[in-house]
């Protein structure tokens, strides 16, 4: 089996490479369902595999200049005591338990439904920050952004989904004058430590299947590679709507279940 986890951590670090959109919308239902991996398990595995990879990602785009550190720190002081207590709450359900199971697929389904509108809707959201940027929100930005890294922090914490594409659509809404490349920069920067110490959380909570997570590393980090270089290659706007819409599929029926 563990050649078909390589596969897979290839074709979701291809479709990484080709989008730019987190793995974790993709790596963690997929190990639910098409592997039968228990929630659980998935998420934590998925937690850290996310924290490896786009530890990379961060010093390529530290060298750069790609990452605005203010906004970091801002969103890392609001997901990091979410994170640790969202952790302890998760803590307190007993082990692979039939009510932490609904709660994850549940919380699963609805970050993915979130992500599929965050890439469909991307234009608009950037569109109309633009054009209100004097709202209340944009008067108030620090405790704004903090409050959006809790935010972020509970739900990468339960589902392991929405340090990618929910991060940078609430960033472009955010900061809607900021360069896109320092808004992505930004984003993975932050989700460094997000999603380790949501990963380190599950740890310690027995969560996470390190022969699973070296199967993966090593069919995505080629993955990405090959995706990357071909992303020119493959229009945008066929992309995304194609991800969008397994992605609704996907949420939907982590729900319905």
């Amino acid at each position: 089996m563990d050649w078909l986890y390589t596969l897979s951590g290839f074709a979701v670090g291809a479709i990484v490479g080709l989008t730019g959109v987190g793995g974790g919308s993709l790596m963690t239902p997929l190990l639910v369902l098409l592997f039968g991996i228990h929630p659980a398990t998935a998420v934590g595995t998925d937690l850290l595999y996310a924290a490896i990879t786009k530890s990379g990602g961060s010093v390529v785009h530290g060298r750069k200049g790609h990452i605005d550190w203010k906004i970091v720190r801002l969103l890392a002081t609001g997901s990091v005591p979410a994170t640790a207590v969202t952790i302890a709450i998760l803590s307190q359900l007993p082990r692979q338990s039939a009510e932490a199971t609904h709660i994850i697929s549940i919380s699963l389904g609805i970050a993915l439904l979130l992500t599929a509108c965050a890439i469909i809707f991307r234009k608009r959201i950037l569109s109309y920050a633009q054009s209100h940027d004097q709202s209340f929100v944009h008067r108030h930005l620090v405790p704004v952004t903090i409050t959006v890294g809790a935010i972020l922090g509970v739900l990468v914490s339960i589902s392991s989904v929405g340090a990618g594409a929910l991060g940078v659509a609430a960033l472009f809404f955010l900061y809607p004058h900021l360069p896109a490349v320092r808004i992505v920069g930004t984003d993975v920067a932050h989700a460094v430590p997000l999603t380790l110490v949501a990963g380190i959380g599950h740890w310690w909570m027995g969560s996470v299947d390190f022969s699973l997570l070296g199967a993966l590393l090593l069919g995505s980090l080629p993955g990405i590679w090959v995706g990357s270089h071909i992303s020119a290659k493959v229009p945008d706007k066929i992309l995304r709507p194609i991800l969008a819409g397994m992605l609704v599929l996907i949420g939907t029926k982590l729900i319905a279940s």
